[in-house]
């Protein structure tokens, strides 16, 4: 049952609420988390954790677990169909985690959940926002059926069409098409790719990300011009068929689910309005090349966590750390985007350069880097 008052009420039990929840459990601090959902999702977009991300939830308990259930990739691949145009080692990051820890976010969230009900928390559900009232005490949050909950401070994690975000009138620019669609599966296959690394086919018709899933699967994502409401097993091997290896080709097998969606890029103008603060996919979203999205939306959470048990000042400074590192991501994830979906006259000058940072192990490192997540200290 909902309490009357609670001193962090967090909307959204995704990882990114679920980390704050425990980020301020940490601390000392009980929130009361909320979801509309009557039960968690078994099915998941994000499939990778980063080892920046991992150096991060390491502070609150939380990388050991999730290492534990996951497949530890050691290089990342970009290919042009059998030719592997560029190879990016993560084995000599400088981390305790020297890999990319591929693993469904229904899993990420179970860890999640474990820590928090560890700590002496857990998730209320199904509740559903319904308003939101702000004034000098913090704010009251109004939920189906009457029920409302009074709150110093209200934290949206409820994902890209946030409730919080919209009652609190905070916007969410970006362009105004309709997203870039993509289809997603884990499907079982007959292959001859590494099943220790993620593989980035590089195509005119748009990228496909292979990456291999613990319980020995494969988590599939492309884009595509218009997906299919209900993704069939066909759909992806006609993909794997125009994007995949070519002299080998991958044979689906099986498949254990599939979705499509659309992806904008776009920002909150703000991730404070008041007692309000936004984290995770209310207040970032873009394409998910290189894997970025949960990612940066985990080390938001903590952020959050630590900022709020801090006080005012420091969810200021939240505010004004958090939001240029989403448009950094952001951009990242364009370039990357577009680098895949070369026009046919630009794809041999893009391989070659790819093939040529590849016998530099400096420029190799950087994008390792790059890729993991490590943020510097928040100023």
């Amino acid at each position: 049952m909902l309490p009357e008052r609670t001193d962090v009420l967090v909307v959204g039990a995704g990882p990114t609420g679920l980390a704050v929840a425990v980020t301020l459990a940490g601390h000392g601090m009980t929130a009361t988390v909320v979801d509309r959902l009557a039960e968690p999702p078994v099915t998941s977009r994000a499939a990778v954790v980063h080892a920046g991300t991992l150096e991060v939830l390491d502070r609150i308990g939380v990388a050991a677990p999730l290492a534990a259930r996951g497949l530890r990739s050691a290089r990342f691949s970009v290919r042009d169909r059998d030719r592997v145009l560029l190879t990016v080692p993560f084995d000599r990051l400088p981390s305790r985690y020297p890999y990319a820890l591929l693993i469904s976010q229904a899993e990420t969230e179970a860890v999640l959940t474990d820590r928090l009900a560890a700590l002496g928390g857990r998730v209320l559900r199904p509740y559903e926002m319904t308003g939101l009232d702000l004034d000098g005490d913090g704010a009251v949050a109004r939920f189906d059926g009457g029920r409302a909950v009074r709150a110093r401070w209200v934290v949206g994690a409820d994902g890209m069409h946030s409730r919080v975000r919209e009652l609190a009138g905070i916007g969410f620019g970006g362009p105004a098409d309709p997203g870039e669609s993509f289809l997603l599966a884990d499907v079982r296959v007959d292959s001859a790719l590494p099943r220790d690394q993620v593989s980035l086919f590089l195509s005119r018709q748009g990228p496909l990300v292979w990456a291999p899933l613990p319980d020995g699967t494969v988590r599939l994502v492309a884009t595509v011009t218009d997906a299919p409401r209900e993704p069939q097993a066909h759909h992806f091997q006609a993909l794997l068929d125009e994007r995949g290896p070519a002299r080998r080709p991958d044979r689906i097998t099986g498949m254990a689910w599939s979705s499509r969606f659309r992806i904008h890029h776009r920002i909150a103008s703000t991730y404070r309005c008041g007692p309000v603060l936004l984290a995770g996919d209310a207040a970032h979203v873009h394409s998910p090349a290189g894997g970025q999205g949960m990612n940066l939306g985990l080390r938001d959470a903590v952020a959050l966590g630590d900022a709020l048990a801090a006080g005012p000042r420091a969810l200021d400074r939240y505010a004004a750390d958090r939001r240029p590192r989403a448009e950094e991501v952001l951009g990242f994830a364009a370039n990357l985007t577009r680098l895949a979906a070369a026009p046919p006259f630009a794809r041999p000058l893009r391989n070659l350069l790819l093939r040529a940072v590849s016998t530099l192990p400096p420029a190799r490192h950087r994008i390792a880097v790059r890729l993991a997540g490590f943020e510097p200290p928040p100023r």
